[in-house]
């Protein structure tokens, strides 16, 4: 098995669970065969102390057809 991987950066005004989850939404619209999704790294964008919209950097595994 060969697989490939792509990072997507997904964003949620809600959650950082949500903004991985809309990271994978997005990757499924265009790559078949996704096998693992792997959270790289959490951002956070503020105003002040207030958060304005989380983010979350997505590792998107999915093999490669042959």
């Amino acid at each position: 098995m060969t697989q490939k991987v792509i990072e997507v950066v997904g964003t949620s005004k809600e959650s950082f669970a949500k903004a991985a989850e809309r990271a994978v939404k997005e990757a499924a619209k265009t790559v078949r065969g996704i096998k693992w999704a792997h959270v790289d790294s959490l951002d956070m964008q503020l105003d002040g102390a207030k958060v304005l919209e989380y983010r979350a950097t997505t590792k998107i595994y999915f093999d490669i057809e042959h």
